[in-house]
C-alpha cells in the first residue's frame, strides 16, 4: 500500500472517528482550520444540513476554508467531509421504535441474554474508556474547586439528568449544600439568580447537547460563578465555558447509549467532594490542586 492509500484508509468515515481525529490533531492545526473544526464538532446538525457559504459565515471563515479543513482531514472535498455528518444524523434522529427494528434485525434479537450482554458490552467500552483517558489532575482540580462551593447548583437535562439527580441524591445523604436547577415551575432562571461567585455549577451534557443546559451554563459563567462540566469533547460548547471538564464518551449500543461511565463519575465526585471537606475542615487539604 503507498502513502496515499494509506492515508485514505485513514479517512474517518463515522463521527466519533472523525471527532477522535480532530481531536488529535487539534494543536497541530493551522487556526482557521482549528476554529472551523471546532465549529464543526459543536454544531453537527447545522454541518449537515447547511451551504458551504452558510457554515463558512456562521464559523466566521471563508469558504475555502472548509475545504482546506476537509483535504488536511484526508477527505476529497467539503461534500465528501459533510456526507460524514449526515450519516451522524441519520443515527442520530432514529426513533426509539426504529431503534428496536435494528435491534430485532441484529445478532441479539434471537435472545434476551444476548440484548442484554450488548449493553454489558457497551458498558464495559465505556468504563475502559474512561479508566484509560480521565485526568487524575483535572478530577483532582474539579473536586476541591466543588468542595469550597457555599452552594452546589446542579444543572443537566434530558438524558443526562439522571446523573444530578443521584449526585443530588448523595449530595442530601453527604450534607453537601446543593440546588438542582430543574423547576417544573418554571422558574430555573430565578433559581440560577441567586448562585454568586462563592458558589459553583456541576453540569452535565453530551452530543447533540441541550440547548437548555447550554444556556444555564453559559448564563452563570458570564456572572463569574465557576463551573465542572461532565462532557465529551474538548469542542463541547460546555467544555467552552467551564473553569474545569472531564471527558466522558459513552459507548453505544443499537443506538442507545450507555450512562455507565458518567454514572462512574457521578457517585464519585460526591464522596470525593465530601472527603475534601472533611480535610479542608481539618486544615490539611486532601491533595487539592493550587
Amino acid at each position: 500500500m503507498d502513502n496515499s492509500e494509506a492515508a485514505l484508509a485513514r479517512v474517518p468515515r463515522d463521527f466519533d472517528s472523525l471527532r477522535s481525529v480532530i481531536i488529535e490533531r487539534k494543536a497541530a492545526m493551522p487556526k482557521r482550520l482549528a476554529q472551523v473544526a471546532a465549529y464543526a464538532l459543536s454544531n453537527p446538525d447545522d454541518m449537515a444540513f447547511g451551504t458551504a457559504a452558510s457554515i463558512a459565515a456562521a464559523a466566521d471563515v471563508q469558504p475555502s476554508t472548509l475545504v482546506r479543513l476537509a483535504h488536511h482531514l484526508g477527505y476529497e472535498g467539503f461534500s465528501d467531509l459533510q456526507n460524514v455528518f449526515r450519516a451522524r444524523l441519520r443515527d442520530r434522529t432514529l426513533s426509539y421504535e426504529e431503534r428496536l427494528l435494528s435491534l430485532e434485525a441484529g445478532a441479539s434479537a434471537d435472545s434476551d441474554t444476548e440484548l442484554l450482554s450488548g449493553f454489558i458490552n457497551a458498558a464495559s467500552q465505556s468504563l475502559s474508556r474512561l479508566a484509560g483517558t480521565i485526568d487524575g489532575r483535572t478530577f483532582s482540580k474539579s473536586v476541591d474547586l466543588l468542595a469550597r462551593a457555599e452552594t452546589i447548583y446542579l444543572v443537566a437535562k434530558r438524558r443526562s439528568y439522571p446523573l444530578t439527580a443521584h449526585i443530588a441524591y448523595a449530595f442530601g445523604k453527604l450534607g453537601i449544600r446543593h440546588q438542582t436547577i430543574a423547576s417544573p415551575n418554571g422558574i430555573d432562571a430565578e433559581i440560577a439568580g441567586f448562585a454568586t461567585e462563592r458558589d459553583a455549577v456541576l453540569a452535565a451534557s453530551f452530543a447533540p447537547y441541550a440547548a437548555e443546559s447550554l444556556a444555564q451554563a453559559q448564563a452563570l459563567a458570564a456572572r463569574g460563578v465557576p463551573i465542572v462540566a461532565i462532557t465529551d469533547s474538548v469542542f463541547s460548547p460546555l467544555a467552552a465555558a467551564a473553569t474545569h471538564w472531564l471527558e466522558v464518551s459513552e459507548a453505544d449500543h443499537a443506538g442507545f447509549r450507555s450512562l455507565s461511565a458518567s454514572m462512574a463519575l457521578a457517585m464519585a465526585l460526591p464522596v470525593a467532594i465530601a472527603e475534601r471537606r472533611r480535610s479542608l475542615r481539618r486544615g490539611a487539604p486532601r491533595n487539592a490542586m493550587e
